[in-house]
């Protein structure tokens, strides 16, 4: 289904978790441990995994979903720029990955005009000479039909910090004030910290709080992004409780639209999705709470596998959303 949804009140939203790539959390585990002994064999895993998960093919894969679906606007999390030279070790490894601009380019090859309004950086980590990543978030919106206000990128009062030498989780959100077909209204896409050891949710929920804070009162609100937590979460309850609807619950109820996750090399045939992550959040007014709308899982399929370097890859270990909110007040 062609996803070219314009008409008065219709707003159509997208987010991507964009995937590093490998597995970046036994990367940061690994170097966060005390044990020196552990930590170049789990960056040559991953970067073989790197190479396995082909982004550029998958940049291809997400490039052709846009074109397809046509969203207003798009989050992206995982947005990355890797840079790996082992050549001063004697290794013939060296990569350079970046993943906005490979993704700009295959949308400017298909004609469309998505323009990145604003970015935020998550996680910096250039834990050894030769090896440097950068994670951001990256709102982009349709050129063509959305005109943008203001857009800013914000880091978060409460983050986790330095982990280890060269390491800092610093998260953060994009955000934009824009009109839509005479509709004016707020939109944000975030990544909040990941993780299961006891108080992250609090994080998590801190993060929301700030968040949801920050969205005007007097407009709509659209929230997008990889949330790092399930319904019901501490983090869920922030979301809700500032009157903002979960729109795959909403729309989907009874449907446990999960998101995640793929294994690290994306190599599974079939989806090994169990965990609900990734969401779209909305507050459109206060007369009309109830949300009008369709929304879809995208990436979840086995159809939707790509020709990888040596096996079919998922376009990514998360499946992404689209959205399409009707009847917003103007």
């Amino acid at each position: 289904e062609s996803g070219h949804r314009d008409g008065s009140g219709r707003v159509s939203v997208m987010t991507q978790n964009m995937y590093v790539g490998a597995d970046l959390d036994a990367v940061i585990g690994a170097l966060a441990t005390p044990d020196p002994t552990d930590d170049f064999p789990t960056l040559l895993g991953a970067i073989q995994t790197l190479s396995m998960t082909d982004f550029p093919a998958r940049a291809k894969a997400f490039a052709r979903r846009i074109d397809r679906e046509r969203p207003h606007l798009v989050g992206l999390q995982e947005v990355s720029v890797i840079d790996i030279d082992l050549t001063a070790l004697g290794l013939p490894v060296v990569i350079h990955l970046d993943f906005l601009e490979t993704l700009k380019a295959e949308l400017a090859a298909r004609g469309l005009h998505y323009t990145v309004v604003a970015r935020v950086e998550n996680i910096t980590a250039a834990p050894l000479p030769g090896i440097q990543l950068i994670d951001y978030d990256a709102l982009l919106v349709d050129a063509d039909r959305v005109t943008v206000g203001s857009a800013q990128g914000r880091s978060f009062a409460y983050n986790i910090g330095v982990v280890a030498p060269g390491i800092e989780l610093k998260r953060g959100w994009v955000s934009a004030e824009v009109t839509i077909g005479g509709t004016a209204l707020s939109v944000a896409s975030t990544h909040f910290e990941s993780g299961n050891t006891p108080g992250l949710d609090l994080l998590r929920a801190a993060q929301a709080r700030e968040l949801v804070s920050s969205f005007p009162s007097d407009r709509p609100g659209i929230l997008v992004g990889d949330l790092n937590d399930s319904p019901g979460s501490p983090m869920y309850q922030v979301l809700a409780a500032a009157n903002f609807a979960d729109v795959w619950g909403s729309l989907r109820p009874g449907q446990p639209g999960f998101t995640c996750c793929e294994v690290a090399d994306l190599s599974n045939p079939k989806p090994l999705l169990n965990q609900r992550l990734d969401y779209v959040w909305a507050r459109l007014n206060s007369r009309r709470p109830r949300l009008n709308g369709e929304i879809e899982r995208i990436g979840a399929e086995p159809g939707d596998r790509i020709v990888g370097p040596a096996f079919k890859i998922w376009p990514s270990d998360h499946a992404g959303l689209v959205s399409v909110l009707k009847a917003i007040e103007k």
